[in-house]
């Protein structure tokens, strides 16, 4: 499997979990090219003579597909536009291509999803975008957070993407979409679908599904909603809080199993703590159990933030801007961020409903 990955993109390791033992990935990058994360960034590294000279390296390997991970370089041109890069790869490999809006897209018809709720670490425009994307594919936007962020996105932890996905989750929603491709959340999945009691997609989820079923394979995911049937039964398919439905015709989420099909309390850990806090591992199997259910911890993956441990500033600390200078203006001093990008670490995480407007920074 072949994967075009922007310049920046720093979870190679984390596409490797989806991926079963017999398939190998082989990834690229589009050239590096000065600019912070934006819409300006998402159209450079989307080009299509870009994506065609990506995609003859690949094919050196022989690749069976190719992918391109990058969400938004996929959702800024809109459907038309995605639709164009598939067809920009597939003429210059001359073999399956996909993108990580249009997978998402098959994602949600797959699961039966029309009103989602989004978490981006994108700035307010970037997010924008991906509203306008999706509002032409005829999905709605229930509610939704953004951090705000141009750069560094691969050290935000998973405590951070929890956080927002509980206040993205305010309307009636389908399921929960994690966008951007480098944004960590293998772990955070099956956490927080047994807490939100709905299916939640990610952007290297989707991706790397949809890659992976073109060539007739299937990824890897212990208790994800969209790759696990038996998560389906569980608690990802109960009508929770975020007022999933529960109708049997309705097809996808809403033709999830219902309460009948979920594990019931008395073989369950309590409710979920905060991120990093395991409850007691399930008891028995989900699917002979029935009657309400409390928010579990899956005791198959474990809950640590995949920043490597180097001597990097932690993201709590760059989120808070730069060190003060003595004088009580903001400095430079202390290897801050590069100044010729601006800070590029946002205040967030924002909320807004649909259609709202964003706290003023």
């Amino acid at each position: 499997m072949g994967v075009v990955a922007p310049f920046d993109f720093a979870l190679d390791r984390e596409l490797w979990r989806w991926a079963p033992d017999e398939v190998s990935l082989h990834l690229t990058r589009t050239p590096f090219v000065p600019v912070e994360v934006s819409l300006d960034l998402a159209r450079l590294v989307s080009e299509h003579e870009t994506l065609h000279d990506a995609v003859r390296a690949l094919c050196a390997i022989a690749p069976e597909v190719v992918a391109y991970a990058c969400t938004s370089g996929s959702f800024v041109g809109g459907v038309a536009g995605e639709r164009a890069m598939c067809a920009a790869m597939t003429q210059a490999g001359e073999l399956p291509s996909l993108t990580t809006s249009g997978a998402l897209l098959d994602a949600l018809r797959e699961i039966g999803a029309r009103r989602i709720a989004v978490v981006t670490p994108y700035t307010k425009s970037v997010t924008d975008s991906l509203e306008e994307y999706l509002g032409e594919a005829g999905i709605t936007v229930t509610g939704r957070a953004y951090l705000g962020l141009t750069r560094h996105i691969w050290k935000v932890p998973y405590r951070d993407v929890v956080d927002m996905a509980r206040q993205a989750v305010v309307g009636a929603a389908d399921a929960l979409f994690i966008s951007c491709t480098n944004l960590p959340t293998y772990d955070v999945i099956p956490q927080l679908e047994a807490e939100l009691r709905m299916p939640v997609l990610s952007a290297n989820q989707v991706t790397m599904w949809a890659a992976l079923r073109a060539i007739g394979e299937r990824a890897v995911g212990p208790y994800q909603a969209l790759l696990d049937p038996a998560a389906r039964r569980g608690p990802a398919g109960m009508a929770g809080p975020a007022g999933l439905a529960d109708s049997a015709g309705a097809g996808g989420t809403a033709g999830l199993a219902g309460p009948a099909g979920l594990a019931g309390a008395a073989g369950l850990a309590g409710p979920v703590g905060p991120m990093g806090d395991p409850a007691e591992p399930v008891a028995g199997a989900m699917d002979h159990l029935v009657g309400p259910v409390e928010p579990v911890v899956i005791p198959s993956v474990p809950l640590t933030d995949p920043t490597p441990p180097l001597p990097l500033p932690e993201p709590e600390a760059a989120l808070a801007g730069p060190p003060a200078a003595p004088d009580g203006e903001p400095g430079s001093a202390g290897g801050g961020p590069d100044s010729a990008f601006g800070s590029g670490l946002g205040d967030a995480p924002y909320r807004d409903e649909s259609g709202g407007n964003a706290p003023t920074v």
